[in-house]
């Protein structure tokens, strides 16, 4: 019988007329699915409607009769309930779902809930290493004794349903020495938890300001500011369409046992839908101080984009402070508009983080300065590639190294800001330095 909420248009009645049966003995069928298999296409959104209507006589009360509905392995709804849901013996009603078909990604593990709660001794609040809006990231142990990173998201956001599906699409497909590596994934009882490598040092933010652990080497932060533009060198150019990850900040950096740099939190990423496009049309989103203005302005996602952040996040490594710090003087409050306004009067220096200020050789702190200028640049098109970031990178640790080994002074006061001369180690001539530095690392992906 249909009823107003559900008319005739909804389904036939040969919908309805049919049924498929389990063996006589409820006890046994609870061992039991009645399954069927759809074919489906990856990275589609389908809407998967289920006609209920209870047609067995003896079943007219509510709880004589529940059910669970699992889609793609993970429970969907609870104890349904056909008489509840309907009205009535013979009355009809449907329940919609909407999913999202997934790349099934042989290179990673799918754990069931039960795995993840003994992994995280029951979500412990102890073992918490990081919080999000959204999200808790536990530490945890699977396996008998190898330790991993769990998140886990906010059921209820919608933001966080994006960010798992991305995630797992993302590093399905993407692998590199320094992108974080996906384990696995868990999807049981409408959970979204994704399993990572356990990264020892946590993240780059943690050791560069409001922390009570030791600062950082010079050394130490060229390292990872080189392994981070790997990693972005990669998801821009190493896969076929190319990757913007659209939320580059020093958070989003983590560092293992050795310092070694992995870029991760991939849940806002996008990838160019053709080959030859050279933006994205998309709704703004990301972390209020590393906004690339030109995306922020026109909703035009690009691989400079990422560049624009990068730059951000080389003024913060160099100066160990937040990239917007409201306690400050207005002026001071962005770190990329004062670090610019420093650099153009010829004392950047002055800003530097004590730590660090000593270490740095004048060509290092040349090259490294003048890169984080151009990556900050208003328009997209006046900055470099993260070809030519990592390259100025490559270029500004060895002269770092040179320097060391001679012995030659390190102090930032010697340096001139103001020449008008044409720095021989600038962005625009890391070309000349071919034949030097021809043992530069190959840039591929693993």
């Amino acid at each position: 019988m249909y009823t107003p909420v559900v008319p005739k248009y909804i389904a036939p009645l040969d919908v309805y007329g049919t049924a498929r049966s389990m063996g006589p003995t409820a006890q046994v069928n609870l061992n039991y699915n009645l399954t069927w298999i759809l074919p489906v296409d990856a990275g589609f959104i389908y809407l998967l409607r289920f006609h209920l209507c209870e047609i067995q006589s003896p079943i007219t009360k509510e709880n004589q009769r529940t059910f669970y509905i699992y889609i793609n392995n993970q429970t969907a709804q609870w104890a349904t309930d056909v008489i509840s849901l309907s009205g009535g013996l013979g009355r009809t009603s449907h329940r919609d779902y909407v999913i999202m078909a997934i790349h099934a990604c042989d290179l990673v593990r799918q754990f069931s809930f039960s795995q993840i709660q003994i992994a995280t001794n029951d979500f412990d609040e102890e073992l918490i290493i990081g919080r999000g809006g959204f999200r808790n990231v536990y530490s945890g142990v699977i396996d008998g004794g190898t330790k991993v990173a769990i998140k886990r998201l906010n059921q209820e956001s919608q933001q966080g349903y994006h960010e798992f599906q991305t995630e797992i699409e993302m590093l399905c497909s993407c692998r590199h020495g320094h992108l974080v590596s996906l384990i696995g994934y868990c999807q049981d009882k409408n959970e979204m938890i994704l399993v990572y490598d356990y990264m020892a040092h946590g993240t780059l933010r943690e050791h560069l300001y409001n922390t009570r652990k030791p600062a950082l080497t010079w050394q130490q932060r060229l390292e990872i500011c080189i392994g981070a533009a790997r990693g972005l060198h990669y998801l821009h150019t190493g896969t076929e369409k190319g990757m913007i990850h659209r939320d580059v900040k020093t958070s989003n950096i983590l560092l293992d046992e050795r310092f070694m740099a992995k870029v991760s939190d991939f849940g806002l990423s996008k990838a160019f839908p053709a080959i030859d496009n050279t933006h994205v049309s998309t709704a703004v989103k990301g972390t209020f101080g590393y906004f690339d203005p030109e995306y922020f302005l026109l909703r035009r996602l690009t691989k400079k984009s990422d560049v624009y952040s990068f730059g951000v996040m080389l003024f913060e490594i160099l100066c160990a402070r937040p990239v917007i710090n409201t306690e400050l003087p207005d002026e001071q409050v962005s770190l990329r508009d004062w670090a610019l306004y420093c650099q153009e009067r010829g004392v950047l220096e002055e800003i530097v983080d004590p730590c660090v200020k000593d270490e740095i050789t004048p060509e290092c702190f040349r090259i490294f300065a003048e890169l984080a200028e151009k990556c900050v640049a208003d328009r997209s098109i006046d900055r470099p590639t993260m070809d030519d970031v990592l390259q100025n990178l490559e270029v500004a640790l060895r002269l770092q190294d040179n320097n060391n080994c001679v012995g030659r002074p390190s102090s930032l006061q010697i340096i001139g800001m103001h020449s008008d001369k044409p720095s021989t180690h600038s962005i625009i001539s890391v070309a000349a330095q071919g034949e030097r530095f021809s043992d530069i690392m190959h840039l591929e992906g693993r």
